[in-house]
């Protein structure tokens, strides 16, 4: 059973289930792109590590008191929100007889588009694909937090970014809304190669399905991260069709 939406699931966003959907979907798209690359090239399945702080650096228990002299301040007990290790994938279209690569895949994860060590690193990687004869594709499917710099601003809810190296600074951007059909858009390799076409909603589609999301979703519920007023009652439309 594919997702009810013409386009993205914004239920797809919820911050418990979009972790798994991105690494389903990294998954998805090798596997769909590997007939057309084999045998000149191929998808290989990246990882990027490092250490993030939660939002609140500081989380308060409830208070206990703590025995002190009369002439002290009374102290309560608080749990310091630790570093933790984040491991982000990403894809790699690799040459296969050198193993250069030719196009750097991202799909964006909130630690990405949120302040802070994600942010840090992921953009850290962007500046260095984009100096470099790596293609960067680009995919954004989350409405919340600051979307990545694109040089100009897009009102929409969902972005696709293709950086080909030939043509920097221009880059192809897609950007649509939470109505609109998912657009589908080719693959940059080296020139003269055929470029296969990605075509997200087929492949959200079929995650979807396999992994059961109609049985686990509530849409009698609003969305995670919440809809504006408008989008939220046309899905409310929509879901009633």
């Amino acid at each position: 059973m594919p997702s009810p939406f013409p386009g993205m699931d914004p239920y797809l966003e919820n911050p418990e289930i979009w972790p798994e959907v991105h690494s389903r979907l990294i998954m998805a798209i090798a596997d769909s792109l590997a007939p057309s690359l084999h045998p000149k090239y191929y998808a290989a399945i990246e990882t990027r590590t490092y250490l993030d702080t939660p939002e609140d650096s500081i989380l308060a228990d409830t208070p206990v008191a703590i025995a002190r002299p009369a002439s002290e301040a009374t102290a309560e007990v608080v749990t310091l929100a630790l570093p933790q290790e984040v491991t982000e994938r990403y894809l790699e279209i690799c040459d296969t007889q050198t193993s250069a690569v030719i196009t750097a895949i991202e799909i964006l994860s909130p630690k990405n588009k949120r302040a802070g060590e994600g942010s840090t690193a992921y953009l850290r990687q962007r500046h260095q694909v984009l100096t470099t004869q790596t293609h960067l594709v680009e995919i954004d499917l989350l409405r919340g937090q600051t979307p990545m710099p694109l040089g100009t601003q897009t009102k929409v809810d969902y972005r696709i970014l293709v950086s080909c190296s030939s043509t920097r600074p221009k880059a192809e951007l897609y950007g649509f809304d939470l109505q609109m059909p998912i657009p589908t858009f080719c693959l940059p390799l080296r020139a003269g190669d055929p470029e296969p076409e990605i075509n997200l909603k087929v492949l959200l589609d079929e995650i979807y399905d396999r992994a059961g999301y109609s049985f686990r979703i509530d849409y009698q519920q609003p969305a995670k991260p919440p809809l504006d007023k408008d989008k939220q009652q046309w899905a409310k439309v929509w879901l009633q069709n």
